[in-house]
C-alpha cells in the first residue's frame, strides 16, 4: 500500500507561480510513473504531467512550457512547478502513482488562480 500526500496548493494571482509536492510513503524509484492530474468543477479529470521511472516526462498541451515535473528519489517526492498560472488552471490537483498493476491516489490539493 502506498500513501500519497499533496501539499503546496493555494490562491495565486494570474501570472503567478505555485509549487506542488507529492510525498510518497514508498520508494518512488520503484514506481512505473508518478502523475499529476487535475479536476475542475464540471470538467473531466485531466492528466497534467507525468514522470516515468527512467526520468522521462510528458505534459498536457495546455501546460507545456509553464509546468515542470521533477522527482527527488532521496526524499520520495515529486514536485510540480507551475509558472505563468492562468484562471483556467484552477482545479483540485491530485497525485497518482502507478505500480503496475495497481494505482494509488492522493487526496488532492486545491489550486485557485484568481485576481
Amino acid at each position: 500500500q502506498v500513501q500519497l500526500v499533496e501539499s503546496g496548493g493555494g490562491l495565486v494571482q494570474p501570472g503567478g507561480s505555485l509549487r506542488l509536492s507529492c510525498a510518497a510513503s514508498g520508494r518512488i524509484s520503484s514506481m512505473n510513473s508518478i502523475n499529476w492530474y487535475r479536476q475542475a468543477p464540471g470538467k473531466q479529470r485531466e492528466l497534467v504531467a507525468r514522470v516515468f521511472s527512467d526520468g522521462s516526462t510528458n505534459y498536457a498541451d495546455s501546460v507545456k512550457g509553464r509546468f515542470t515535473i521533477s522527482r527527488d528519489n532521496a526524499k520520495n517526492t515529486v514536485n510540480l512547478q507551475m509558472n505563468s498560472l492562468k484562471p483556467e488552471d484552477t482545479a483540485v490537483y491530485v497525485c497518482n502513482a502507478l505500480i503496475i498493476p495497481s494505482t494509488y491516489w492522493g487526496q488532492g490539493t486545491q489550486v485557485t488562480v484568481s485576481s
